[in-house]
Formats: structure tokens, C-alpha cells, sequence
């Protein structure tokens, strides 16, 4: 009788300790991300371990624009990504995903940018109606600009051209890679540099000139959280976990002094990217890139008076990239569906959002 007892006493241990054991185990979730401010507030999430305590284990994926995100998810290398707005509308057309979060707002981190001695410097105010704008169409129409296509650095640079009354087909546009384009007007190549930081702080220290941002042309730009809509629609709390996660983080940008956060922020930046960034630089892009909660998201995606803000700035990429023939007019159909810029996820959160400290 003991012996069935201690028998019976050990088969609820295991099965126990088993439950547990699956209980406990985080699910794997590939992610992927740029050398950018929106990884911080990821990353950061993964050193505090606050991806396990809402079942995941975050894999950080790193890639050299939004547009090499969006090409690698037919290959299955990620399910949730950050991206500017542009790629992120580009994978809503060409890979179905959905914009389930607006990861924080890159309008003064995009730059157009060119030599001090540049003639396109001397002219401010061109058009009236943006005044903090620089260039004239004589002097800008034909250049070479050194250019990441389909990207939030393409957006500035189709906005400060229409702003002169040019259109991309006005200049020659060569397509490089952040890293390359710092580098080549580095050396001379080309009359426009278009950069988005980090990079265009690099520009700034060897005396390059901001000609223009989406913000100076009065534009909306957000950086957008993306995912596989295939998987999205299988794991809807899968989805809705990560936001919680990354919303986590956004609480802690928004609440502590920025300051603060500068040591971690040079870590990340050492650590995972092998950059070394200064404190003030570090300082610089923080406060460059506004974030927003819980409540500011559901207010950008919220639908009750017509289209959401989120995707009336997302219809305005597509207007213009439209013009300059990068999409069609059935794209940009799809774009104003409004199918894909949605907040089924975060309506799906658990609150409260768990405190950052």
C-alpha cells in the first residue's frame, strides 16, 4: 500500500513538474530590425527579460534598410519587424502584412543634405508656403542624389523636390544603402546626400547642411511595427504580447528623463551594432524620435470619424510615390482600403501595460 501510494505521489510530481515545464517555455518569435531608434525599445525589452514574462523569446534579426526586411519575409527569417512607413506599405502591397503600431515618428530624422559650398544652400524659402526649406529648382534640377530607394529617406527627398516643383524624374537618383551613401559623399560622389540617423548626425559633425525634412515640408512620418499577416491572423495573442512588450518600453521613454537613459541607449548601440555613439548624440536621437502610448496609439488608429490618422499618413506616401510612378493607381487603391493599418491587436493588449521599474 505504501509503495502504491509513494508511486502515485511521484506520477503527480512529474506530471507536475512536466505542466510546469511547458508552461514555462517562451515561444520564439523572429523579429527584425535597423540600426535605429525603435530597436532600442525592443532590445532594451530583451536584456530586462520582459519578453519572457509574456511567453517569448525575441530573436533580433539586424538589416540594412526596411525595403531588405521586407524582401527577406518570403523566406520566412522573420514574423514582426520595424520599418519605416514606406517599406512598411510596401509589404502591405507586395507580402501582406499588417501596421499594428506606430513604433515612434522620424519626421526631423530623415535629412536631405548637401555641402556647406553648395548653391542649393543659398536659396531659403523658395517656395513661401515652407519656409525653413532649402534649394532652388535651377539648382537642383538634374543633380545626382545618393538615395536608399523606397524608404523613409526616399519620402523626404520626393517631398523636398515636389516642394520645389520637381518630381523624382527631375534628378538623377542613385540608390545606395545608408552606409554607402555617408560614404561616397564622403568622398565627393554626388550633389545630395538623403540620410536618416544615425547617419545624418555623421553628416552634421563633417559640416554637411540640412536642406530639408518631412517636418520642415510639414509632413507625418512614422516608423511602423509590421507583421506577417498569415501569422498575425494564427496568433493574434502571440501579436498582441509583443505590443505589450514593446509598449513597455515606450512607458519608460516617455516618463524618464531622457538623460537617464543615455548610458543604455550608447550600450545598445556598442553592443549590438558596434557603433559608438557619443552622449550627446545618444541624447540627440533620443529626443528626436517621439513614441507614444498605449492610449496615443489607439487614437492613431482609431476609425470613428473616417480614416485613421495612421493610415492618412500612409495614404500620403502613396499619393505621392504614385506620382512619381513607384506604385500604381491600384496600389494605391489597396493602400486607402484601409485593410492594413489595424488595432485588432492592441485592442488586444492585457492591461495594465506592466510597470518599466
Amino acid at each position: 500500500m505504501k509503495k502504491l501510494l509513494w508511486l502515485m505521489t511521484a506520477c503527480v510530481l512529474l506530471v507536475s513538474f512536466v505542466g510546469v515545464s511547458f508552461a514555462a517555455a517562451p515561444v520564439k518569435m523572429k523579429t527584425a530590425w535597423m540600426d535605429e531608434h525603435e530597436t532600442f525599445l525592443v532590445w532594451y525589452a530583451k536584456e530586462k527579460g520582459w519578453d519572457k514574462e509574456e511567453g517569448l523569446d525575441l530573436e533580433l534579426a539586424y538589416f540594412d534598410s526596411g525595403m531588405a526586411i521586407i524582401d527577406a519575409l518570403s523566406a520566412g527569417e522573420w514574423v514582426m519587424a520595424g520599418v519605416g512607413a514606406v517599406p512598411a506599405m510596401m509589404g502591405n502591397l507586395r507580402h501582406d502584412t499588417y501596421t499594428v503600431l506606430a513604433g515612434n515618428c522620424e519626421f526631423m530624422a530623415n535629412a536631405v543634405m548637401v555641402r556647406p559650398d553648395s548653391p542649393i544652400a543659398k536659396t531659403k524659402g523658395y517656395n513661401k508656403d515652407y519656409p525653413d526649406v532649402y534649394g532652388d529648382p535651377k539648382d537642383v534640377k538634374g543633380k545626382n542624389i545618393l538615395c536608399t530607394p523606397m524608404s523613409s529617406a526616399h519620402f523626404a527627398l520626393s517631398h523636398w523636390l515636389r516642394v520645389l516643383g520637381l518630381k523624382d524624374s527631375d534628378v538623377t537618383i542613385t540608390d545606395m544603402t545608408q552606409a554607402q551613401a555617408l560614404a561616397a559623399f564622403s568622398t565627393g560622389i554626388g550633389d545630395v546626400v538623403v540620410l536618416w540617423a544615425p547617419h545624418m548626425y555623421y553628416g552634421k559633425e563633417k559640416g554637411w547642411k540640412v536642406v530639408s525634412t518631412p517636418r520642415s515640408t510639414n509632413q507625418r512620418l512614422p516608423t511602423d511595427i509590421i507583421v506577417d499577416k498569415k501569422f498575425a491572423d494564427q496568433n493574434p495573442e502571440l501579436v498582441a504580447k509583443f505590443l505589450r512588450v514593446y509598449l513597455r518600453a515606450v512607458n519608460m521613454l516617455q516618463q524618464e528623463p531622457l538623460e537617464s537613459l543615455v548610458p543604455e541607449y550608447q550600450r545598445f548601440f556598442l553592443e549590438w551594432l558596434g557603433n559608438q555613439y557619443s552622449a550627446e548624440l545618444a541624447l540627440t536621437d533620443l529626443q528626436t524620435h517621439p513614441v507614444f502610448n498605449y492610449d496615443e496609439q489607439l487614437a492613431l488608429f482609431d476609425t470613428s470619424k473616417g480614416p485613421s490618422a495612421i493610415l492618412q499618413w500612409h495614404t500620403k506616401i502613396a499619393r505621392l510615390f504614385t506620382e512619381n510612378g513607384h506604385i500604381t493607381a491600384d496600389d494605391l487603391k489597396k493602400v486607402e482600403s484601409a485593410e492594413y493599418c489595424t488595432d485588432k491587436f492592441l485592442k488586444m493588449v492585457q492591461l495594465p501595460i506592466p510597470p518599466y521599474r
